[in-house]
């Protein structure tokens, strides 16, 4: 996009005045700098080419171009000239992705080396703390080398790929994925910048790389007879044999399977607790996205006074009401469930106790009273636990939120959640019940001053008034709440309220707008 911008400067009138044509030279016009605008004696040579100046003499028989008339000069110039080069190569860093972003893990490569891009076409995606965001191209050019593979994670202002623009000619990597391998050392040095006869260095598939780690070999040292100068297993191999490989096995103690292990696909390491399968070694399992930031959030909640309330609710009648709104759904695409029906009475219940929809500011000492219901929902992925929210629950139906929260559902199962899906919540509901257990004890989501943990619906026994006995299905909830802000008579108080319209959902209608 050329973006422009007008300089004026303006001069003190004097009586006389110049008028200029404009001129056409086929010479490239340089952009002018700051240092060509003289305070005191303006010159046009700032604006021409030394040929457009001296043809410009010639015709207007003028020896200086140095006015000291009144001129009101506009120059355009764009930030093209500055961060776009006409040709060569150019490096495309992770941006700023949000507030506090200090760094994201690189989910996925929608480009390959060797790609033609356009302009705004997407690169990748990358997940921060808050959210997955598509990464897309300033530049139209060619893709000259991926720096990172996925996995990685990758600091704001690092360079993620190296673009091809204007009609540079750049060694183009063949179409299997290379690798470039760097000299030890070199991974940390400011100063480290690609070969200067291979865009990608010594080229090598990422199982070579691993079998040149394994025998602790360094590839530069290694004679390649790829194409291309790649170098190949067998190179690795032969080398290991040549130097007797001291610091690792011998390639004839290595057995099939491990060979088949080093030399096969490149292994898929799981980025949850929850799909770690049993090794017999110890394995590293890193904590990306989501699962970082529940380490953060989790750690400062730790340090915050709380304390849990804990009732049983009767949802005989939200069992009736919600086989009604299924018998009675015309959407295939809607499935009621109990949820929407706990949310919308879970924000009519907030509205007569505002302190529970409240965020406390810890410096300043003051409370915060929200006059949104942003409430949010935790959702337990692959990825980790996400707590997207349902914006303005207040001015919405049961069956707005419904469809809102499939809609967030969805999101968090591919991953694909925004920051403004995750920021802004005022109060989190735990439906623990879903996975199972009666009741959990949970921490703060800050700011925050309450979470709300429900367990399973499930059939007890109950006695009537006559004493006779009777299944009832009841759900346990534990209110953790922050006891700077709240004490336990408000969360009491608050919690009957909430009961109350849940154990008998006709009383929404009085106050539904």
């Amino acid at each position: 996009m050329m973006i422009s911008r007008r300089i004026w400067q303006k001069r003190p009138p004097t009586s006389s005045w110049i008028f200029l044509r404009p001129y056409t030279s086929q010479i490239s016009v340089p952009s002018p700098s700051p240092s060509r605008f003289p305070v005191q004696t303006p010159s046009l040579i700032g604006f021409l080419s030394s040929y457009a100046a001296s043809s410009f003499r010639s015709v207007y028989k003028i020896s200086s171009l140095e006015m000291p008339s009144m001129v009101s000069r506009c120059c355009y110039s764009n930030h093209a000239l500055a961060d776009l080069p006409a040709s060569g190569i150019v490096d495309v860093p992770l941006a700023q992705t949000g507030e506090g972003i200090a760094e994201c893990e690189l989910l996925k490569w929608f480009v390959k080396e060797g790609d033609e891009i356009e302009e705004f076409q997407p690169l990748c995606a990358v997940q921060s703390d808050k959210a997955t965001i598509e990464i897309t191209s300033r530049y139209k050019g060619k893709v000259a080398q991926l720096l990172h593979a996925p996995g990685n994670i990758v600091k704001v202002g690092e360079t993620l790929l190296k673009l091809v623009v204007g009609d540079s000619a750049v060694p183009t990597p063949s179409s299997d994925v290379l690798e470039s391998v760097k000299p030890p050392g070199s991974e940390n040095s400011p100063d480290s910048k690609l070969n200067k006869d291979t865009v990608g260095g010594v080229l090598a598939t990422p199982t070579v790389r691993n079998l040149a780690k394994l025998y602790g070999i360094n590839l530069y040292d290694v004679d390649a007879t790829g194409k291309d100068g790649r170098v190949l297993k067998e190179d690795v191999l032969k080398y290991a044999v040549q130097k007797g490989a001291a610091d690792g096995p011998s390639t004839a103690s290595v057995s099939a399977d491990c060979r088949e292990q080093l030399l096969g696909e490149e292994e898929t390491y799981p980025q949850t607790f929850a799909e770690v399968k049993w090794y017999p070694d110890d394995k590293t399992v890193p904590l990306r996205g989501f699962q970082r930031t529940m380490v953060k959030t989790m750690s400062m909640a730790a340090k915050i006074p709380h304390f849990h309330y804990v009732e049983e609710i009767n949802c005989d009648a939200l069992v009736k009401l919600k086989a009604s709104f299924q018998n009675n759904n015309s959407d295939p695409n809607i499935k009621h469930t109990f949820l929407p029906s706990l949310i919308k009475s879970l924000s009519m219940a907030m509205s007569k106790y505002p302190f529970m929809n409240s965020c406390f500011n810890e410096e300043s000492l003051e409370v915060i009273l929200k006059g949104s219901h942003n409430i949010g929902i935790a959702m337990a992925t692959q990825h980790g636990l996400a707590v997207p929210n349902i914006k303005n629950v207040q001015s919405l139906s049961i069956l707005e939120i419904t469809k809102e929260l499939s809609r967030l559902q969805q999101l968090a199962k591919d991953n694909e959640l925004n920051p403004a899906d995750n920021s802004g919540g005022t109060i989190t509901l735990s439906n623990i019940g879903a996975i199972g257990g009666k009741f959990g004890a949970p921490l703060l989501n800050l700011p925050e001053v309450a979470i709300i943990a429900m367990g399973r619906i499930e059939k007890v026994p109950r006695l009537s008034d006559d004493g006779n006995v009777y299944p009832s299905p009841i759900m346990t909830v534990n209110i953790g709440a922050d006891h700077r802000v709240l004490d336990g008579a408000t969360v009491a108080k608050f919690c009957n309220e909430w009961k109350q319209l849940i154990e008998n959902p006709e009383l929404l209608l009085l106050q539904m707008r």
